[in-house]
């Protein structure tokens, strides 16, 4: 297996700012209320895949529903940049959309049925 590219990323005003390794460039646009909402694109990683550089006291965090999913968003800009999902809950899942812009075409983006969330939560990866 070959080692992964990492790639640097962050929310909108600059306060949050992370690093991620991608060993797939495959992210997921899911259909449910609140990834719809927010235009996150799903990179679903290992912990250790993940650093966060900066910015941890600057993030708010948001729960509902089961509360299994911790959505963390920058309290300046309002930005989504990463989060732990309900469906990977010991991993974190990182906004495509938030990595720094030259990175972004590299991705092949899948459609993922989250409106329908309970019958279609055993086909992502």
């Amino acid at each position: 297996m070959s080692e992964p590219d990492w790639h640097a990323g962050g929310c909108h005003c600059g306060a949050v700012r992370f690093r991620v390794a991608v060993r797939d460039y495959q992210a997921v646009d899911c259909n449910c209320s609140i990834c719809r909402m927010k235009g996150f694109l799903h990179l679903i990683v290992p912990p250790g895949d993940f650093e966060l550089s900066s910015g941890g006291e600057s993030l708010s965090e948001y729960r509902f529903n089961t509360g299994v999913a911790t959505h963390r968003f920058c309290k300046t800009c309002g930005v989504h940049p990463f989060y732990t999902p309900r469906s990977h809950p010991d991993q974190v899942d990182v906004n495509v959309r938030c990595l720094d812009p030259a990175v972004h075409a590299r991705f092949r983006i899948t459609g993922f049925d989250g409106e329908n969330w309970e019958e279609n939560v055993g086909k992502l990866a």
